[in-house]
């Protein structure tokens, strides 16, 4: 099946979506702060269990792109 850039437009502007990635971006400057992560470096925030709404520290490592890919 194939999706038209107006469904995909309106998919990523959904409330859902914004709340989910301002999560994730959330997730991303905290460590960018605490110097675990830079711009660039590959490395990626990674949750343990494998659910993505489940944001709490002790659930998030970081891990490097390739790391995090091969898990999927």
């Amino acid at each position: 099946m194939a999706y038209s850039k107006g469904d995909y437009k309106k998919y990523h502007k959904s409330k859902r979506m914004k709340e989910e990635r301002a999560k994730r971006n959330k997730n991303r400057r905290e460590a960018e702060r605490k110097k675990k992560v830079k711009k660039g470096d590959g490395k990626e925030i990674d949750h343990k269990d494998g659910n993505p709404k489940n944001n709490k520290k002790s659930n998030l490592r970081i891990v490097s792109r390739r790391k995090n890919r091969k898990k999927q």
